[in-house]
């Protein structure tokens, strides 16, 4: 792995284009631990998928429809959520938003 990052400002970071067109940036990394951050258009859908890396997130703005495990709610700005080890989850966003992702340990695909 590379050398860890534990300090981010604003506006630091690397947008890249995800595979289902969103676009994420990486925030911070340890081994143990990972942010990134995720922008939606409206309309934009994080597709159904699974990994073995547990997840929580943060809605830092707009509004969500989100699916885990077979269940689904609309979840806005403030609201969070957790995907634990291996379930299929994904999201649709409702209007333009950015959610703050958080996993465990670090997603080593990302960097």
């Amino acid at each position: 792995m590379s050398d860890p990052k534990i300090f981010s400002h604003p506006g630091e970071g690397e947008w890249v284009a995800t595979p289902d067109g969103n676009r994420r940036r990486v925030v911070l990394f340890t081994d143990e631990l990972m942010v990134v951050e995720f922008g939606f258009e409206k309309g934009g859908v994080g597709a159904l998928h699974s990994h073995p890396h547990v997840q929580a997130s943060y809605i830092a703005e707009g509004r969500f429809e989100v699916t885990i495990d077979g269940r689904t709610e609309t979840l806005a700005a403030g609201s969070s959520f957790i995907v634990p080890s291996n379930l299929v989850h994904g999201v649709k966003a409702l209007e333009a938003g950015r959610l703050v992702d958080t996993f465990a340990p670090h997603r080593a695909d990302f960097l």
